[in-house]
């Protein structure tokens, strides 16, 4: 089983930029695929997206193409997900999730992820 901590969420006005990481910790890890999550209120969780712990496959959602890029640091064990040009419907609690099946990458619905981080808090004022 990982570990995930997600952190660098906050209040940032639209237009604006954040980077969430997700630190990963246990077990070996270099053959997990990675993911972002997010729930806004009232609403079920939605993908945004998902990198092989290689970075050699991507998948996003339509909605954060373009805008969203993810990326992963193997040496510190970490995911990023870099948002730009935010909006106020991406407000929402962001998570980070993990599978040990490669083909992850390409599943959008959440619960076939198996390894999931407790979210962090992205609020987008208009």
């Amino acid at each position: 089983q990982v570990q995930l901590v997600e952190s660098g969420g906050g209040l940032v006005q639209a237009g604006g930029s954040l980077r969430l990481s997700c630190a990963a910790s246990g077990r070996t890890f270099s053959a997990y695929s990675m993911s972002w999550f997010r729930q806004a209120p009232g609403k079920e969780r939605e993908f945004v997206a998902a990198i092989s712990w290689s970075g050699g496959s991507t998948n996003y959602a339509d909605s954060v193409k373009g805008r969203f890029t993810i990326s992963s640091d193997n040496a510190k064990n970490t995911v990023y997900l870099q948002m730009n040009s935010l909006k106020p419907e991406d407000t929402a609690v962001y998570y980070c999730a993990a599978d040990l099946n490669p083909s992850r990458v390409h599943t959008i619905m959440p619960e076939p992820w198996t390894s999931w981080g407790r979210g962090t808090q992205v609020t987008v004022s208009s």
